[in-house]
């Protein structure tokens, strides 16, 4: 089998397995869902970015003496039904990169990234991604069993909260444009959206 160095050598309409897409030596940024490969958009913009650095450093020193851990994009996670046990690699059909998430059960982790559903997940949108964020990973999320999910919005400076439910579906539990934004999960964190969205 010839090695995979290149986009174009890769059939977008084949479904491909985490075995697969290890073996695959190409520069573009890419994701797994159900299978399906899915084309990240290019490097995000300044905006992004500043809202990224800010969240990661907030959560980096709350959970810093805690059990659970936060990881920044680029990092691994492979997601799969949450009634299934952890699966081989050839057995699992998505890999996604959020831009961060939050990990209490640290048996998930291994050299590779995530092996199931982080705790929470936050996606910062951009212009070119958020149909997929809002729709595609939204499903893929709750059907993983991230208990939490975060919704970005650079522009709107605004963040919408999704918990999971006893049903393992999604309800909007808050929307914030400003004052804090407390996560529903670890309620004593406090994240000021003007700390958030300062573009100092």
């Amino acid at each position: 089998m010839p090695k995979i160095t290149q986009l174009s050598q890769l059939d977008l309409t084949k479904t491909y397995s985490y075995a697969d897409y290890l073996t695959w030596q190409i520069d573009e940024a890419i994701e797994l869902i159900k299978g399906k490969i899915m084309l990240m958009s290019p490097a995000p913009n300044v905006k992004h970015q500043g809202i990224s650095t800010h969240l990661t450093g907030l959560l980096y020193n709350f959970f810093r003496h805690k059990k659970c851990r936060v990881y920044a994009a680029p990092f691994d996670v492979r997601l799969y039904d949450r009634k299934k046990s952890i699966l081989a690699n050839k057995e699992i059909h998505s890999v996604v990169q959020p831009d961060l998430c939050v990990i209490c059960d640290t048996d998930k982790l291994d050299e590779q990234g995530c092996n199931g559903a982080p705790d929470w997940i936050i996606e910062i949108l951009s212009k070119g991604n958020s149909k997929r964020e809002m729709q595609i990973k939204y499903e893929l999320y709750a059907e993983s069993g991230v208990s939490e999910y975060w919704l970005v919005y650079p522009y709107e400076q605004a963040i919408y909260q999704f918990v999971l439910d006893d049903n393992g579906q999604y309800q909007l539990k808050a929307m914030y444009a400003n004052g804090l934004a407390r996560p529903y999960l670890f309620p004593e964190l406090a994240i000021d959206l003007n700390d958030i969205f300062d573009d100092e």
